[in-house]
């Protein structure tokens, strides 16, 4: 985790002028219009980044906790986001706190979660489990959240990539489909520049990610489209980048 780590300290100054960080208050809409909650309500955003949607949640009342890696990244959610707390948040508060979101410990419990945009979900350090990495994330959320709370997350969608996806790519050793491994090295055009990065991703399908939801103890009621830009209570698209599942805490 360290790589990615400092992969999002060295970009927050610049993150959100990426394309799909820019649909941010329609996609706190849909949230707000999802949860349909009172103000006060408390909020758990797991991989935060630069609190984005957490500081917009905030401004509709909400009682927000945002959780990052990257100590970067929380730097600029701070400079940001205009109430900051190092307490329990309050009505229109936001707290940020650096952690892993596989190994911290909730403090309360909320009224509904969040993880997206791969906030934390598939990011995949060397030689890491990846089904063991998704569970522990998975599971935070379900310590964290009270019961009948909602959660909500977006992550790669699996589909896309095996119908994009040739024989060669296997006999190279960048994609093995018995284990949904992917291992290749991608150039992201960022706002500073083109960057090389190693990527290791495991790459899921929807019904095992669900299957996964239900092992921790989560009941997914809804599978939808979730690629930024295009949420909607819609069916997933079989070729879109990712996907957006909701579950709810018996």
């Amino acid at each position: 985790m360290a790589a990615w780590r400092d992969f999002f300290d060295s970009h927050a100054p610049r993150y959100e002028e990426n394309a799909f960080a820019q649909n941010t208050r329609a996609e706190v809409e849909f949230l707000q219009n999802l949860f349909q909650a009172p103000p006060g309500s408390t909020l758990l955003d797991l991989g935060c980044g630069t609190g984005r949607h957490a500081r917009h949640m905030a401004e509709r009342g909400w009682a927000v906790t945002g959780v990052d890696l990257s100590e970067g990244m929380l730097k600029v959610a701070r400079e940001k986001t205009a109430t900051v707390t190092e307490s329990i948040p309050r009505r229109g508060e936001v707290r940020y706190i650096q952690a892993d979101a596989r190994t911290w410990e909730p403090d309360l419990e909320f009224d509904a979660v969040i993880c997206l945009c791969e906030g934390g979900l598939g990011l995949i350090g060397d030689k890491e489990d990846p089904v063991a990495h998704e569970l522990a994330i998975l599971r935070t959320a379900y310590r964290a959240a009270r019961p009948n709370a909602m959660f909500v997350l977006t992550c790669l969608n699996g589909y896309a990539f095996i119908r994009q996806a040739k024989d060669d790519l296997v006999t190279a050793g960048r994609f093995d489909p018995g284990s949904m491994m992917a291992i290749y090295e991608d150039e992201w055009d960022l706002p500073e520049g083109k960057q090389t990065l190693q990527i290791r991703e495991r790459l899921f399908i929807a019904p095992e990610y669900l299957a996964l939801l239900r092992h921790v103890g989560w009941e997914p009621i809804h599978l939808w489209g979730g690629t930024a830009g295009d949420w909607g209570q819609r069916p997933l698209k079989l070729d879109e980048v990712e996907m957006m599942i909701v579950s709810r805490k018996p």
